[in-house]
């Protein structure tokens, strides 16, 4: 990796023209770089505060699944200019299928839709350089945060990682650390920045929107958000050439909570022994590292006996 990198930091003082061809109107080749994996969520979005921006049904919908595509292009053309070659981009809220994906060049690979064994993070592994987060949002145990959840705001009320309480964002970020990706930059309201540099440190972030409460913040214009995630993109780049963020890495094996609204789940999940009941609405259960503790919990979250294709 670090060949790649002092590679990278040479090509980004060369001009253009030197680096990318577009003869005969095709497409430029892929430029060498650091490999960078982009997950994006919606709910950090600029303007994003309600249902009705987040899911089919939303009447606003439509127009905001524009400014999410919008928000991850911002962050690949920042990524670019600082040097950034090859891009696989996870659509990791909902259905997974919300990025409008006749908007990105030749060279970016998407990943769509459900189930995946690394949820928001599937395709990562250690040929990647950097990851950024799109449109992340606070965790469940926060005050504070537009739509501020864990993994799933109707069943869920925690999930720690070595007693620690986590969110999406430290979550992912401990998948990424599994294999030696740092988190270089997160987007989303000032609660989301706020949680990612308390425990991933001087990591860039985007604030796009300043929450007020669960459903209200002061928020950025598209245009103007996108402004920012571009020069925090390109910023978050330049520092991960330079050797300035570190990967996210957590104990192992690692011991992982999971907090259940209902006492249920945690109830059925105790017959099975790899489970154990610490009360009436939690369980909790060991891995070797955090891939395995992302694929035990897709099993726990999503598992019913009456699934069809």
């Amino acid at each position: 990796m670090r060949d790649t990198l002092r590679l990278a930091a040479v090509l980004t003082m060369l001009p253009i023209s030197l680096v990318g061809s577009t003869a005969s109107g095709s497409p430029p080749p892929q430029q060498e770089g650091p490999k960078i994996y982009i997950s994006a969520d919606f709910e950090g979005v600029t303007g994003v505060v309600t249902g009705e921006q987040l899911g089919p049904d939303g009447f606003e919908y439509g127009r905001f699944r524009e400014f999410m595509t919008g928000e991850v292009l911002a962050a690949i053309e920042g990524a670019r200019a600082a040097g950034a070659g090859e891009i696989l981009v996870s659509d990791s809220h909902g259905n997974g299928q919300n990025l409008l994906i006749d908007r990105f060049g030749e060279d970016v690979k998407i990943v769509r839709s459900w189930p995946r064994a690394l949820t928001m993070m599937e395709g990562i592994d250690d040929s990647f350089d950097g990851a950024i987060f799109i449109g992340y949002h606070a965790g469940t145990t926060n005050p504070e945060g537009v739509r501020a959840h864990t993994m799933s705001s109707a069943t869920l009320t925690d999930i720690r990682i070595n007693d620690y309480s986590s969110n999406e964002t430290i979550w992912n970020a401990a998948v990424a650390g599994t294999f030696g990706v740092p988190v270089i930059m997160v987007s989303g309201d000032d609660a989301t920045a706020a949680e990612a540099k308390a425990r991933l440190g001087d990591i860039e972030t985007a604030v796009v929107k300043w929450a007020h409460s669960f459903h209200s913040a002061t928020t950025l214009t598209p245009k103007a958000g996108q402004a920012a995630i571009r020069q925090t993109a390109e910023r978050a780049v330049r520092r991960l050439l330079a050797g300035e963020i570190d990967p996210y890495l957590v104990q192992t094996p690692v011991a992982i909570t999971v907090r259940f609204k209902h006492y249920q789940p945690s109830q059925i999940l105790a017959y099975l022994q790899m489970f154990e009941r610490i009360d009436a609405h939690a369980v909790r259960y060991n891995a070797a590292d955090m891939e395995e503790a992302a694929r035990t919990l897709v099993f726990l979250r999503n598992y019913r006996a009456d699934i069809t294709p």
